[in-house]
């Protein structure tokens, strides 16, 4: 029995549900004796969220994230935590990796410690098979799961994203409004993020008739933090004989490698090459010539994020899905 089927038996929302659990007080007294008595129907024991029926909350949320030393999870949870503190909340924070199996582990840690509800940070969490996200789905049948930039249209779960497919589509057309056509896009990630972007980047290629072979596509399998590889398998490329005027990374780091890469080749930037990162992280002022980069707003989604969570936790309404804009910051790598 979760609220789900309480929910569908009482013929109240999910919502309302909650709010009986948490003792809000808008709840009238007929819905709530109706929702309580198929409780007890079904010797219903709700979990530790359920402050209106004498259990007191845990006022701890769990925090999952595939890799707290990639920049842009770190500061997600930075921004995060801060957040939970300023709400009077703990965490409880897993580092899980990439694999399946260590998520659901993590996931069925958090939900044995009690937690009020759990946020998934970063899009890698959600897989392209049903079956590989019923982890998520079971867990939202007993408490909120608060996904950042990733989205998965099941009841109990929230998302906040970033808009990366407009953002990723905004930054080629800049580049081509320049008057640059050969451009190649450097990524290294199938996330759901990572294939809104690849999306975003190829639709504006096509639109403007500039995808003209495979390579431009140019996916990068190696490690995150291996800045030479990344700048070795450019300079390969270009070698090899593919010559392009712009380059568009999924993230900072990829576009600090192609910066590393000009360098290393003899060209000017933005003069022979123009170059734009992703997420506007530290690594923009740190890199020579100052990087342009696409700001996707984080602290923004974060702070949204936890003021939604908290709201459902009040036993509030809270719309399933928000989209935010992100915004190219122009700097010294493009023209």
């Amino acid at each position: 029995m979760t609220i789900y089927d309480i929910s569908k038996e009482a013929g109240v929302s999910i919502a309302t549900v909650s709010r009986v659990l948490n003792g809000n007080s808008s709840v009238s007294e007929k819905t709530k004796l109706k929702v309580l008595d198929v409780m007890r129907k079904h010797e219903y024991t709700p979990n530790a969220f359920a402050r209106g029926l004498g259990l007191n909350s845990m006022k701890t949320i769990g925090i999952m994230c595939a890799d707290s030393s990639d920049l842009y999870l770190a500061k997600a949870v930075y921004h995060i935590e801060e957040q939970l503190r300023a709400n009077e909340y703990g965490n409880i924070l897993c580092c899980t990796g990439y694999e399946l199996d260590t998520k659901k582990s993590s996931m069925n840690l958090l939900l044995g410690k009690k937690v009020d509800g759990i946020i998934l940070v970063g899009s890698n969490f959600i897989n392209e098979k049903e079956d590989d996200n019923r982890y998520i789905t079971e867990a939202a049948a007993q408490i909120p799961i608060m996904l950042l930039n990733a989205a998965l249209d099941v009841p109990n779960v929230y998302s906040v994203v970033s808009d990366d497919y407009t953002s990723m589509y905004n930054a080629a057309m800049q580049i081509i409004e320049t008057g640059i056509q050969d451009i190649l896009y450097f990524y290294n990630s199938f996330s759901y993020s990572g294939k809104r972007k690849l999306a975003g980047l190829r639709r504006a290629l096509e639109d403007n008739n500039l995808l003209k072979s495979p390579g431009q596509l140019q996916y990068y399998a190696g490690s995150h933090e291996d800045i030479i590889a990344m700048k070795e398998q450019l300079l390969k490329l270009y070698h090899d004989g593919m010559k392009f005027g712009g380059v568009i990374a999924a993230d900072d780091t990829l576009a600090l490698a192609a910066v590393k890469f000009a360098r290393e080749a003899g060209l000017r930037i933005p003069e022979d090459l123009s170059v734009i990162g992703y997420n506007n992280s530290m690594l923009t002022r740190c890199c020579d010539p100052e990087l342009t980069s696409i700001d996707n707003k984080l602290e923004t989604l974060c702070r949204h994020l936890i003021n939604t969570l908290m709201e459902v936790l009040n036993g509030n309404e809270m719309p399933k899905k928000v989209v935010f804009s992100g915004e190219i910051i122009k700097k010294a790598t493009t023209r």
